[in-house]
């Protein structure tokens, strides 16, 4: 004959899961929190590489043009 789970036992599991489910739901926030703040490091680190390898595009410019000036200026 198969044995009955007592009420107890039921109500005891029912508590264990739905505090599982609590310390589940806050890790989850946790994690959301934390991927959030990593997509706004990324993107000031994108805008931040932006700028830089702008400013190294400018630099490289007018060195050329300094360098061809020189070149030009020597020549004659």
């Amino acid at each position: 004959m198969a044995k009955k789970k007592s009420s107890t036992a039921a109500i005891g599991l029912g508590f264990r899961l739905s505090s599982h489910e609590k310390l589940c739901a806050e890790r989850m926030k946790q994690l959301l929190k934390s991927i959030d703040e990593l997509k706004k490091n990324v993107a000031i680190l994108n805008d931040s590489m932006s700028k830089g390898k702008g400013g190294v595009a400018v630099l490289m410019a007018i060195g050329a043009l300094v360098i061809g000036l020189l070149g030009f200026f020597n020549l004659k």
